[in-house]
């Protein structure tokens, strides 16, 4: 619970915390940079001489098989997939910190594999092991965010962490764009190259930050987590406070269920709830179809002859970036999670089944070409400003502290799965040597998008600007996810006594009394 001295601390009194955050969430920036250089690297003739083969019906002359194609794309989700699945027994024996820094040798190695291999086994060699290192990375960094950060800046940890994925792909297309102008291997070597930067900054910039104070809490090492909030919190800040609400939290978890283990996900009401209500909010992302853009965007683009493929990735990912920066600026005030979700899942939604009518009615042609590029830019701005930063949010924020590696892990598994599965599966729709349906793929979209939109009014609680504890205590309530935001916090657990229920009921029965 905020003091009114605490709550009017700004972001310069809290730069501390702020810089951790910063540096934690470039982690997403290569996983970002990979998405745009991959995408770019099947459209370029010097990659396809050496991966692909010749083909004298497409654009370029040479195209890669639709099996290449999904392995190249999809090997790497799938590495990402059995690396989050691990979290829980990583977060048992090893904290945050290190599973960044194991994640960041990783990527060096992967890396150098995908540079100097010209065989195809070794690619998908490299593929692999970078998914390994990029699930550790994107896990381990967001939980950190959420763990450190004041209940007011998770929203902002997020969304940068989001907005680095989307400026990292930017990079990687932009690099490309120039790169394949190369007539040699390096077209695609020099791109790879970039890869490097963010892990090396990372390794060092770990030294300089603390250990998640909620992951240590969760060990039982409370003098480790003072000294944590001393380096993460300002002059001023009640750290005696929060300590005594980790420890009050624990402690009320532990009544519910003590042990943690994967299968306490789903052994008591609570915890599974909050397991279900983490790994929809993650998954829901695919259900938008946005692997599919990101993963394939300049080939989708090459192959439905839409102008220089390049530039218009380029101008794509430009806008996703753009929109990334306003979500930063702004979803500290006005960041309502569901509001935002339900408005961004319908805006993919009709931008998906306009793009699919289009090319339906007007295949082929200059306008539907200026079509694709336009619905697909309101497509991005939505999935980057509305629905990407407000997932990975929600997944995060809405898992119990005793659990929230396993649940988180599962979590970002499951979307990561089910990201595997839109990458395994593009080719055959969008290939010209397979279905070849191109944009009118956008129809399976627009409905399990529509559906994800449903799944969010009827489920998704709104926890705008509250704790981590606060957020426990509400589901230890049993509060609906359509009452979270009207719910008065006492502090008090529902499993350590009657007083948060009796609260809870007395705000319903309020209104009610004003107007007898």
């Amino acid at each position: 619970m905020s003091t009114d001295r605490e709550t009017a601390m700004g972001w310069k009194d809290h730069r501390k915390a702020l810089f951790a955050m910063t540096l934690v969430s470039l982690s997403s920036f290569q996983y970002g940079v990979d998405f745009g250089i991959v995408g770019g690297l099947q459209a370029m003739i010097p990659f396809l001489q050496v991966f692909g083969e010749k083909d004298p019906l497409t654009p370029l002359g040479y195209n890669i098989p639709s099996d290449r194609q999904q392995l190249i794309a999809s090997l790497m989700v799938l590495g990402a997939f059995i690396s989050s699945s691990s979290s829980g027994f990583a977060a048992k024996y090893i904290g945050r910190k290190l599973c960044l820094w194991i994640a960041c040798v990783g990527v060096f190695l992967s890396t150098a594999v995908m540079q100097t291999t010209t065989q195809i086994g070794g690619l998908y060699a490299g593929r692999l092991i970078l998914g390994l290192a990029n699930g550790l990375l994107m896990t381990h960094s967001q939980l950190y965010i959420q763990e450190s950060l004041p209940g007011r800046y998770r929203g902002l940890g997020i969304s940068l962490l989001t907005c680095w994925v989307s400026f990292g792909s930017l990079i990687g297309t932009v690099v490309d764009n120039f790169a394949a102008k190369i007539p040699t291997r390096n077209a695609y070597v020099i791109p790879l190259g970039i890869v490097h930067v963010v892990p090396g900054i990372l390794v060092i910039g770990l030294f300089f930050i603390p250990e998640s104070p909620r992951w240590l809490a969760a060990k039982g090492n409370f003098e480790e987590v003072e000294k944590s909030l001393q380096r993460l919190r300002p002059q001023g800040w009640s750290i005696a406070q929060e300590l005594e609400e980790m420890r009050t939290t624990l402690e009320a978890e532990a009544r519910i269920q003590s042990s943690v283990g994967y299968l306490d996900l789903f052994r008591n009401p609570v915890d599974r709830r909050r397991t279900t209500i983490a790994v929809c909010a993650l998954t829901s992302q695919a259900a938008s179809g946005a692997m599919f853009v990101i993963s394939y965007g300049t080939y989708f683009f090459e192959m439905a002859n839409v102008g220089n493929a390049f530039e218009n990735s380029c101008i794509l990912t430009g806008v996703g970036v753009a929109a990334l920066l306003a979500t930063v600026l702004l979803i500290t005030k006005f960041g309502h999670r569901r509001l935002m979700m339900l408005t961004g899942f319908t805006l993919c939604g009709i931008s998906q089944l306009c793009i699919a009518i289009v090319y339906t009615l007007y295949p082929n042609t200059e306008s539907s070409g200026k079509a694709l590029v336009g619905m697909s830019v309101l497509y991005i701005v939505a999935y980057n400003s509305m629905v990407a930063p407000y997932s990975w949010l929600s997944g995060g924020e809405l898992s119990s502290q005793r659990l929230r590696s396993h649940t988180f892990g599962t979590a970002t598994a499951m979307g990561f799965f089910f990201a595997w599965l839109t990458t395994f599966t593009a080719p055959y729709f969008i290939n010209p040597d397979s279905l070849n349906w191109g944009p009118k793929y956008g129809y399976i979209w627009a409905g399990s998008s529509a559906v994800a939109a449903l799944w969010v009014f009827f489920f998704l609680p709104e926890v705008k600007d509250r704790t981590l504890e606060e957020i426990n205590e509400m589901f230890e309530a049993r509060v609906p996810a359509r009452e979270f935001h009207t719910y008065r916090c006492t502090g008090s657990h529902a499993v350590l006594g009657g007083k948060a229920q009796a609260e809870y009921v007395e705000a319903q029965l309020e209104p009610i009394r004003q107007e007898m």
